[in-house]
């Protein structure tokens, strides 16, 4: 089985163990952001769930917009590019 064929394309960067630093790095970069401006658990959650259920998830990556799906989650400022999921603040 070559390479590429273990690539898991429906998987978030946390689940990815070729992508380990990448996925620590986001999780600090959550950690950091003020709170006014991080996605509570409970929310950040919901929408990681149905980004892993969207046919746009490839990666860890929203075929959409480019982003990593667990960045983009993690602020309350941002909405889904699908519209699965609003922004919880203006």
């Amino acid at each position: 089985m070559a390479a590429a064929d273990n690539v898991c394309r429906k998987c978030l960067l946390r689940e990815m163990a070729e992508a380990v630093d990448l996925a620590a790095a986001v999780k600090e970069y959550r950690e950091r952001l003020p709170e006014g401006v991080r996605t509570p658990e409970e929310p950040f959650e919901q929408r990681l769930a149905r980004c892993k259920a969207c046919t746009e998830l490839s990666s860890a990556t929203c075929m959409q917009c480019g982003c990593y799906v667990e960045i983009r989650a993690a602020r309350v400022d941002v909405d889904c590019p699908m519209g699965y999921w609003p922004a919880l603040q203006n």
